[in-house]
């Protein structure tokens, strides 16, 4: 087993829903609620869930875009949360995101030349000749040539600004790269184009890959291990790389039956009842228990686990406890 790159343990992040009188309790939205997991350097870890289920948050809060509440959060060992703007200034070459929508996180107003050379500005690396051709070649691990230093954000199309936004996050030679809903507002044949990319320039570099996305098609097709988030939690964690990813936990069998098929098998189909429950006050308990077609009277009292089971998940039900 690889080392552990990245160390995610009981974090935590709630925000303050505004009162509505001066009496009234504070509430908060629970959007990660307690989530554990380890990333090993080398691996892609895929991240799944419904919207809302605080996937996104979480990936956000793995490279400091947003600070935790609680919990903690290491690099190599070092937990970045402790981290003054000093330390965390020399950390950022090591982390680095790729959005969903890469021309709301392009400057519309500069070439895509000054965009990929302005992290090595701020970050003081090389003379002017040096970063020019740091940014060429790195435009060209991309798939695009030097022609597109001159062009403007707008004048690309959608597959070619991530492949800018993939360029902006390699520009400064990272280890590690949050990809949240990357290929999910691209046609499908750009879809396959860009993870292809990402997996060669994972093998090339020797990156790791925090991957988000609700498409399991793409979330099996990227990753090494898959965890399934609910309601801010995390409910189970498959090995896709050892094959034992057939899914256990109610919720994420419901998912998995979700895949669109070209040939349905009857009976597969998994209908979850009834709505997604608040995060400002979600069920005690399992807090899929609601929703859930198995559901035990210990299920609305006791919070399960994430706990390893015979198969190698982990898992967080009480359906699978001592199994």
């Amino acid at each position: 087993m690889s080392t552990a790159l990245v160390e995610v343990e009981e974090l935590v992040k709630y925000y303050p829903v505004p009162r509505q009188g001066l009496w009234e309790s504070q509430q908060y939205v629970k959007a990660v609620d307690h989530v554990s997991f380890t990333i090993h350097s080398g691996e892609t870890f895929g991240l799944v869930g419904e919207s809302g289920c605080g996937k996104s948050t979480t990936g956000q809060m793995l490279v400091r875009l947003l600070e935790r509440t609680e919990g903690s959060i290491r690099y190599q060992g070092t937990d970045i949360g402790g981290l003054d703007r000093r330390g965390m200034r020399a950390l950022r070459r090591d982390l680095q995101i790729v959005f969903q929508d890469p021309y709301a996180s392009l400057n519309p107003k500069k070439q895509i030349g000054w965009i990929l050379e302005e992290p090595l500005v701020i970050h003081r690396l090389g003379n002017r000749e040096e970063r020019q051709s740091i940014v060429a070649s790195t435009l060209e691990q991309v798939g695009l040539d030097q022609s597109y230093l001159k062009r403007y954000p707008h004048e690309l199309s959608g597959g070619q600004r991530q492949r800018v936004g993939i360029a902006a996050a390699l520009v400064l030679n990272p280890k590690f790269i949050v990809i949240d809903e990357a290929v999910s507002a691209l046609d499908v044949s750009i879809q396959s184009q860009i993870l292809n990319l990402l997996k060669e320039l994972q093998q090339s570099l020797g990156l790791t890959y925090l991957f988000i996305s609700h498409d399991l098609n793409v979330v099996q097709y990227m990753s090494d291990r898959i965890g399934v988030m609910y309601l801010g939690k995390m409910v189970e964690i498959m090995d896709v790389a050892q094959g034992s990813h057939e899914p256990l936990h109610p919720y994420t069998r419901a998912l998995f039956s979700s895949i669109p098929r070209v040939k349905p098998i009857a009976g597969e189909r998994i209908l979850l009842q009834g709505d997604l429950p608040s995060p400002v006050d979600p069920p005690s308990g399992c807090a899929f228990h609601p929703r859930c077609p198995f559901a035990m009277e210990r299920c609305k009292q006791d919070q399960p686990q994430l706990t390893p089971h015979s198969t190698g998940n982990m898992v967080s039900c009480h359906l699978y406890e001592g199994t």
